[in-house]
């Protein structure tokens, strides 16, 4: 019979116990021929012998249990694990605290062993050296580099481009705050499916319609404060539209194609920071094999629509793929 440590002292985490579906409380039986998965049993059923199926009362079988010393002959594992437990969960230094929660030590011992053990030792010390260098050179491998950008542009005063870039802030690729800015998130995870109820259908309707009286709002202060409208509202189907953004003399233009370059105007988008953007998600998606629109929004903090947009289009190009 073999003595092997659980990993877990929440009893909930194992699976119960295949005689009586209780949960396993250690020590307890593991069958050494059946499996996968793993076949136990609580004391009980296996000093009464239970069967099931393959499983005979003559296997070899294993006790699992974690009441053995690792580091230190006065602690067992399982008082190891719950220390390490309780650190987590009321934080380094508070020893009182890790006291209380594990019962069986007290402030003094805790600190004591977690400091001499977990802190001073010199093998934990040396594991954790060797983790946090593969860890810097895993992201020195994967990381984009970073190139400073030249200066924005700096167009001649009252000319077409300088009234399109208008309230661009260049460090955050993106055009000036507009009035109630996030609007537009509460937006980003709805889809209309055919499969929808009518219910569903409605509550997704009521969320458009908010968004567009919140649209009229952030439009009527614009016209109030005496400013040229960047977002046009159209007819009551809630379609915007603005006029496309004029790339003559912007930095990147000469590396898009075509279809890119309808893209930027499109979206409003400066090509610098749509080169960026593309890099970012095809080199995500060729790690991940495939990438999913919730990941690209969380690569490239934009707005949720531009960023639907941009996805979009390097899907339908076949730049990316989808998860």
């Amino acid at each position: 019979m073999d003595r092997l440590g659980s990993f877990s002292n929440d009893p909930s985490d194992k699976p119960p116990c295949r005689g009586c579906s209780s949960y396993l409380m250690e020590p307890y039986i593991k069958c050494a021929e059946c499996g996968p998965p793993p076949f136990f049993l609580c004391l009980q059923c296996f000093t009464r012998g239970f069967e099931y199926k393959k499983h005979q009362s003559d296997h070899t079988y294993e006790i699992m249990t974690s009441d053995f010393p690792v580091l230190d002959p006065s602690w067992t594992a399982q008082e190891e694990m719950a220390l390490l437990e309780a650190v987590m969960d009321c934080g380094f230094g508070n020893w009182q605290d890790v006291a209380n929660q594990m019962c069986t030590k007290t402030k003094e011992e805790c600190e004591k062993h977690y400091m001499k053990h977990f802190i001073n030792n010199p093998l934990f010390a040396s594991t954790l050296l060797n983790l946090k260098q593969a860890e810097a050179a895993k992201t020195a491998d994967t990381a984009i580099p970073f190139h400073s950008a030249d200066d924005p542009p700096r167009p001649a005063f009252d000319s077409l481009l300088s009234r399109d870039m208008a309230g661009y802030m260049p460090a955050r690729a993106d055009f000036i705050e507009e009035f109630d800015n996030y609007a537009e998130w509460d937006l980003r995870d709805i889809d209309f499916v055919e499969d929808d109820s009518d219910i569903l259908h409605a509550l997704k309707m009521a969320v458009v319609d908010i968004y567009h009286s919140r649209l009229k709002e952030r439009q009527r202060r614009k016209n109030d404060s005496g400013l040229s409208p960047s977002v046009l509202m159209a007819s009551n189907s809630g379609r915007r539209s603005a006029p496309p953004l004029n790339l003559t003399g912007l930095p990147g233009t000469e590396k898009l194609n075509e279809k890119e370059k309808e893209l930027c105007q499109v979206v409003r988008l400066v090509p610098g920071a749509y080169l960026e953007y593309k890099s970012a998600l095809l080199n995500e998606c060729h790690k991940q094999g495939g990438l999913r629109l919730a990941q690209a929004r969380a690569l490239i903090k934009i707005d949720v629509n531009k960023t639907r947009k941009i996805y979009d289009f390097l899907i339908r190009e076949g730049y990316i793929t989808k998860a």
